[in-house]
């Protein structure tokens, strides 16, 4: 059955950790009919938290997806993790929706993820609406949050409810547009609430916000403002129409609030998702790189089931049955169980044997998915997350999703030999399932090295070898990733010339190779555009670069913010091979690299240190100790916020410390920054 796109929401749930996201998603599930009974995080029994290790943390750490309806709406919902070690699963899904719902406490306000998460939207330049979460809990301030993502964001904020009474004190909110009370019945557990005008009590509070939120929407909706100038009356479907177009421009962000733990304000949130935030018809049409024989042009993909099909893998998740599930967002098009599809970037066709929809845990197949809409596909091989599934008729490369470097590396080895192969086997469907998570054999000692984002990735990842693949694995202590890098330009030029099995093989290349911006990542150009030469030489050639990329210039580390660009290509018909042109690229960038002033870096990281005024002097003493930088401070109500960047080398143990020095009263967040030259130079670091 085709679905609606105007009634269609791609929407993400983000926050910072313990800000109550999958709480919210629970009660959104619970009163839209998909769930009958709730499901409460602390006991391990939430809907969208299905993973083992989620149930037993008590975090979210792979991005649930689900389907459920509202209102004759299809909302297609994912829940996406707060903690810092898993902040790719965050850019990933906000690379595919439409909107986000920000999830703010009331109490703790802006935290430090809570930047990092609304970053990534503005990246992406995802709409939004805020709720604001725990208005139960003592010290909740809806207007103290109101301003805080006002100044540190710098964006305009409206008030679409204000709260009665807030803290222990809060018993509902005021709706600003229908301006009427709203309280809920906790026996039926928040499914039915009650509808009232505002008590006298009430009133002028009122009405100053909904005068103020009528003058803030008017000044960004240039036909309301000038009924608003003139007098003239402004109605609720004037008012929320104005509200949906400011949501969806980014003029403003709407506020809602409530206590989802106590099933208040979830109703009107989920009528905000469905009134202010896009459809796909309502968001700019996706972009992609068409390539042709002699160019490559930039084109629109319009959210339209009658065009070619297009769609980007965004996701994937090993199921013991099932295999690998490749969660697409279709952009075009549709497809359809059964039948072939090209993937763009490998240029090589699959087949999608099954199609399904996805409700957290369990699955309900579809015979076609079609544009605007999200789904799993079942069967596909190749893919990875960032790949594009087309045609062969309209191969469009859409743009890939881009994740952070592996900062954090430890020595894995099977407690028994037999299970070497199972643990090998075993890390590359993880590392296909989380691009953050790699795997590589050290070429000097033979150790399995595996890198990921933080020690609570890793730790996540070993125990989920055992749990879900049933491999037990002796992890070493963590070490630092390195990087390796050129400060100057070098061009070389390299000739290889072999004979192999009775028939000469050989090949030329010549290539620049320099430095690019710090933090730009690695670079690869060819200038040559000789139509004689095929295809494969060209895609050998690629191949040895980025091969060499992966295994370093001194030390065996990958390459970073290194560019390459080759200039020339000596090519022979009769005994060009694309092996000799693979070996020779690589040969061509080992020499150019050790030649273009080669330095080694580490990773640096954003270290946010939260803790009681009378501890900030010692908290800080101890980050200075380990090479920090102090970025800035900011006071909470409860506590004070130091910013500072730190290597991550000098991290470990560092929450043992900071536990001591602070009587266990003060915690921290750090997630990657950047990479810089590694202070003493190549040598210190061994």
């Amino acid at each position: 059955m085709a679905v609606d796109l105007k009634k269609m929401r791609n929407i993400g749930i983000m926050a910072h950790i313990d800000a109550g996201k999958t709480t919210t998603t629970e009660r959104i599930l619970y009163y839209t009919g998909k769930i009958h009974k709730i499901g409460e995080i602390d006991d391990g029994a939430a809907t969208m938290d299905f993973m083992k290790q989620e149930q037993e943390r008590g975090i979210t750490i792979a991005s649930a997806a689900i389907t459920t309806q509202w209102d004759g709406h299809t909302i297609n919902i994912i829940d996406t993790p707060g903690h810092v070690d898993f902040t790719a699963e965050v850019e990933r899904s906000l690379r595919v929706l439409d909107g986000a719902v920000a999830v703010i406490c009331a109490v703790d306000g802006v935290q430090p993820q809570t930047e990092t998460v609304w970053k990534q939207a503005d990246e992406f330049n995802v709409p939004r609406i805020c709720f604001v979460n725990k208005m139960d809990r003592v010290g909740a301030d809806f207007f103290y949050c109101l301003g805080d993502i006002k100044e540190k964001f710098g964006c305009d904020t409206v008030a679409l409810q204000i709260p009665i009474g807030q803290g222990p004190d809060f018993e509902g909110v005021i709706d600003l547009i229908k301006m009427k009370e709203i309280r809920w019945d906790e026996e039926s557990e928040g499914e039915k609430f009650t509808e009232t005008d505002i008590s006298g009590a009430n009133l002028a509070e009122a009405e100053k916000w909904r005068a103020k939120l009528v003058e803030d929407v008017a000044g960004s909706d240039d036909e309301l403002a000038e009924i608003y100038l003139e007098g003239g009356e402004i109605t609720n479907e004037m008012l929320v129409a104005a509200i949906r177009k400011g949501t969806i421009s980014r003029a403003f962000v709407p506020f809602v609030l409530g206590s989802a733990r106590r099933n208040q304000g979830i109703q009107p949130l989920i009528d905000a998702v469905i009134s202010y935030l896009p459809s796909p018809l309502d968001v700019p049409a996706a972009k992609g790189i068409h390539s042709k024989k002699d160019k490559e042009e930039e084109v629109e993909i319009p959210c339209d089931e009658k065009k070619m099909p297009l769609g980007l893998v965004f996701k994937i998740q090993q199921d013991r049955e099932m295999g690998a599930l490749c969660f697409v967002r279709v952009y075009s098009g549709k497809f359809t169980a059964g039948s072939q599809v090209l993937n763009v970037g490998k240029k090589k066709r699959e087949r999608i044997n099954r199609i399904l929809r996805v409700n957290a845990n369990h699955m309900e197949q579809m015979e076609s998915v079609s544009a605007g809409d999200i789904a799993v596909f079942v069967g596909l091989k190749l893919a990875q997350t960032g790949d594009t599934l087309g045609s062969e008729g309209f191969p469009v490369l859409l743009e890939s999703v881009r994740f952070p470097e592996p900062v954090i590396s430890v020595a894995i080895e099977p407690e028994t030999l037999s299970d070497k192969d199972k643990l090998v086997e075993t890390l590359a469907i993880m590392s296909r399932e989380d691009p953050t998570f790699t795997s590589h054999e050290d070429a000097e000692t033979g150790q399995l090295i595996i890198s990921g984002m933080g020690e609570l990735h890793l730790d996540v990842l070993v125990t989920r070898m055992k749990d879900d693949f049933g491999v037990k694995a002796n992890v070493g202590a963590p070490q630092v990733t390195y990087r390796e890098s050129v400060t100057s330009e070098v061009s070389h030029s390299e000739t290889w010339d072999k004979v192999l099995a009775g028939k000469e093989n050989s090949a030329g290349v010549t290539l620049r190779i320099f430095q690019n911006e710090r933090g730009a990542g690695n670079t690869y150009s060819c200038s040559v555009h000789d139509k004689n030469i095929p295809e494969e030489i060209y895609d050998a050639v690629k191949a040895g670069v980025e091969n060499s990329f992966g295994s370093g210039i001194q030390y065996g580390y990958p390459c970073a913010d290194v560019g390459v660009e080759v200039t020339s290509l000596d090519w022979n018909e009769l005994t060009a091979s694309p092996m000799a042109f693979t070996a020779c690229a690589a040969q061509a960038f080992d020499e150019a690299a050790r030649k273009a002033s080669p330095e080694l870096l580490e990773p640096v990281m954003n270290v946010d240190i939260s803790c009681p005024l009378e501890f900030v002097g010692d908290a800080i003493s101890q980050i200075t100790q380990r090479g920090g930088m102090i970025q800035g401070q900011d006071s909470k109500a409860s506590c004070e916020i130091v910013h500072c960047t730190a290597p991550m080398a000098k991290m470990f143990g560092f929450s043992t410390t900071l536990r001591s020095v602070t009587q266990g009263r003060a915690s921290f967040s750090m997630e990657f920054s950047h990479f810089q030259v590694k202070a003493g130079g190549l040598d210190r670091a061994f």
